[in-house]
């Protein structure tokens, strides 16, 4: 026995040795590597009292910022979707007024993100508390389970939000329902619902009610939801009175009343879900394939997110072809990565943090999604391109909703190679895409789960 005991002991000793803590040995060791130059003392010693990016900031980019577009759409007025996490929803509303603007000759128009953001909220929450029915069987350590109750509500979302949305409850003017500080500011009203359907849902799960009792429990805990949402938010408005104005504030029609459905059917008509392919750029997994989030979805008998997943090259000639024919994208990016925001300036050279903290980052796109370094964080609106006399773009630009005094007159400037490393995701209309990629995307799917590391919601 006392030898078996002395040859595990040795076995533990010997598969340790080549892993092991942070000894006093090494722990010399890496002080003596760490100990600063001249140089190194000076850096560290502005790094006491300052950001690195004022030290990292790359001076040779520093010249006047070329500002010209070959292909630009039209727009009017830049919108703000203030301390809340509601990117995705300004976008899909900008990519929408700008059709309308352009279509109808208007001096201005933005759509109301209150009065949509309001039936988000609601269908976000009949959304999880349904799926803690479907699932109440599994136990709570359930992968699925787990991610549900640890996200029951957000206010991120995609464009298959928006087209679900947009397509059940219509459009109204941002004058009929306006904004409220609730909205404006959604983490802590937000976090208060999201406690509420946390409680909701252990009820469900606990209830030994089952079909029309159950669901009539659900709906009563729904009515609970609706009536906070008032509260924050307002009651989302069923009919009203519009016309368009000019520059002084007078009709240029005769005002007509609309149901938010009317006004959508006559303002805009697209079918959102029919008309329009979310393009993915995920150089994790195989291109030319289409996938599916589970879960991932504003209604519970909506669309799921889906996307085909392309090389950027396939999707710049797609954004190119729609920004030519004047018609705006919504798209998403890792926005904070290489962010001049002052300049408004997405750049690979803005800042040289190798050569502040001596260290080299080499990752590609591929190795910064797999270890979660980047990924999808923001949604914006495309409207323009730069393109060479070769037709190869230079420079891209983007209408952001972080009001018109943030980055350039509240737009982004991004060059194509950035584009290359921190574009995610375009959603295109159809007629601007090949055969190829029409005929690709009407794949079966294939199904990933909600928890998947591609997940993330736009903020």
């Amino acid at each position: 026995m006392r030898h078996l005991l002395f040859f595990f002991v040795s076995i533990l000793i010997s598969s340790s040795a080549s892993a092991q803590g942070i000894s006093t040995d090494m722990l010399q060791r890496l002080q003596k590597k760490g100990e600063l130059t001249a140089s190194e003392r000076a850096i560290r010693n502005g790094l006491a009292s300052n950001d690195i990016r004022t030290f990292a900031v790359n001076s040779d980019n520093q010249g006047e910022q070329y500002t010209y577009f070959s292909n630009s759409v039209p727009s009017k007025g830049i919108t703000d979707q203030k301390s809340s996490g509601r990117c995705w929803l300004f976008t899909g509303l900008d990519v929408l007024r700008s059709k309308v603007i352009n279509r109808r000759n208007l001096n201005e128009l933005e759509l109301s993100q209150v009065y949509l953001f309001f039936y988000d909220q609601l269908e976000k929450s009949n959304l999880f508390l349904q799926a803690v029915i479907d699932t109440r069987q599994r136990p709570m350590d359930d992968k699925t389970v787990e991610w549900l109750f640890k996200h029951p509500l957000s206010d991120g979302g995609t464009f298959t939000g928006v087209a679900d949305l947009v397509m059940k409850y219509g459009l109204v003017p941002k004058g009929v329902m306006p904004e409220t500080y609730a909205s404006n500011n959604t983490s802590r009203f937000r976090s208060l619902i999201e406690r509420k359907l946390r409680e909701d849902g252990l009820r469900l799960r606990q209830s030994e009610k089952k079909g029309v009792a159950l669901q009539q429990m659900k709906e009563d805990m729904l009515a609970e939801i609706y009536h906070i949402l008032v509260l924050g938010y307002g009651q989302p408005t069923k009919t009203f009175t519009w016309a368009p104005k000019n520059k002084d504030g007078e009709y240029t029609e005769q005002p007509c009343s609309y149901t938010p459905q009317q006004f959508y059917a006559e303002m805009i008509g697209d079918d959102l879900n029919a008309n329009y392919v979310m393009l993915m750029n995920d150089p994790t997994r195989e291109y030319w394939k289409t996938y599916e989030i589970e879960y991932d979805r504003h209604i519970y008998d909506g669309h799921n997110w889906l996307y085909l997943n392309l090389p950027m090259g396939e999707i710049k000639q797609a954004a190119i072809a729609s920004i030519k024919d004047s018609t705006m994208m919504y798209m998403s990016c890792d926005v904070a990565k290489e962010l001049d925001s002052n300049r408004g300036l997405l750049d690979l050279k803005n800042y040289d943090y190798s050569s502040i903290l001596g260290v080299q980052f080499g990752m590609d796109k591929k190795e910064r999604i797999l270890t979660f370094d980047s990924g999808s964080s923001h949604a914006m609106t495309l409207k323009a391109v730069d393109l060479d006399a070769d037709g190869r773009p230079l420079k891209w630009e983007v209408e952001n909703s972080w009001g018109a005094s943030s980055g350039f007159k509240g737009h982004l400037i991004m060059t194509d190679q950035w584009l290359d490393e921190y574009l995610f995701r375009l959603v295109v209309n159809k007629k601007y895409l090949s055969d190829k990629i029409l005929k690709a995307a009407q794949q079966k799917p294939t199904l990933l789960p909600c928890w998947d590391y591609m997940f993330s919601c736009e903020e």
